[in-house]
């Protein structure tokens, strides 16, 4: 018997077509419950491409944008498996393993400072910057390399232009749909949602039959990583983990990590550091 092809994809709010505010995407807000029907309806629309391709596929959804309890487990493609819920292992890459063939993101945004760009930021408001050897990333560079380093390419993206361009800058093979162009941080001329998913479905289609042709992102370690933290308090609980050194300043933090996955699961302690305010 043949192993089916494992495929996982991460889903993020900020990127969905019609989605351009925080009210849309912050369950606090009174736009909230739209945004997670169109991220669920979405992400819908290219497991349907996946399965379109290759029927037998095994598909995980990880479920990546905030509390990681946005989409609507009801309204989700029965054949597949949702990841949800945090913290967890791998963050916005959970139900990732070293048997995967095949990423795709679905509603992501570019990285902090990017623009114009919906919505763009690095992982969480605490984050102004992060770079990795100097190569400035954000959620795309950052878990598209964690993806290569289990061996998965990451074949297609779904969000507004900037996170397209971001995602082809590092994998140019990469299949991507822009399904708004971005006018700034709240602000997009947008596909209509039937629109984006009919094209997302059939870019789903031809990003798994043509993952062979995608390399996944490696990068080699020693990995020199600096962090902006927005808060300086974040700084100085930082700097208590054995191996992060403030930086000249007030705001940055530095490591060296060992390969991706290292480096990741030091970053998404670093955000987590950020919710702990002074007493």
């Amino acid at each position: 018997m043949t192993t089916p092809l494992r495929v996982l994809i991460s889903a993020d709010m900020e990127g969905v077509a019609g989605v351009v505010h925080p009210t849309e995407t912050n369950p606090e807000r009174y736009d909230y419950e739209r945004g997670r029907r169109l991220m669920t309806a979405e992400v819908n629309a290219v497991i349907a491409g996946v399965l379109d391709a290759v029927p037998e596929a095994a598909v995980r959804v990880a479920d990546a944008h905030g509390t990681f309890r946005n989409i609507l487990p009801e309204e989700l493609d029965r054949r597949v498996r949702l990841v949800r819920g945090r913290p967890r292992p791998l963050g916005m890459l959970g139900g990732l393993d070293d048997n995967t063939g095949a990423v795709l993101f679905v509603g992501y945004h570019a990285r902090a400072g990017a623009g114009p760009a919906v919505l763009a930021h690095t992982i969480s408001d605490a984050v102004l910057d992060l770079r990795i050897n100097g190569q400035s990333m954000g959620e795309i560079g950052l878990n598209t390399a964690l993806a290569g380093h289990h061996g998965a390419p990451v074949v297609l993206l779904g969000g507004d232009d900037a996170a397209c361009a971001e995602l082809n800058a590092l994998v140019p093979a990469a299949v991507t749909v822009p399904v708004k162009v971005a006018l700034g941080q709240a602000a997009g001329e947008t596909l209509h949602p039937e629109e984006a998913r009919e094209r997302l479905r059939a870019a789903a289609t031809t990003a798994i039959e043509n993952r062979g042709q995608v390399p996944p992102l490696t990068l080699t370690g020693p990995l020199a990583v600096e962090v902006d933290l927005y808060a300086p308090a974040t700084v100085d609980l930082a700097t208590l983990i054995p191996g992060v050194s403030r930086a000249p300043g007030a705001r940055t933090v530095t490591f060296t990590a060992n390969n991706t996955s290292e480096a990741h699961s030091l970053i998404q302690l670093l955000t987590h550091l950020a919710q702990i305010k002074p007493a």
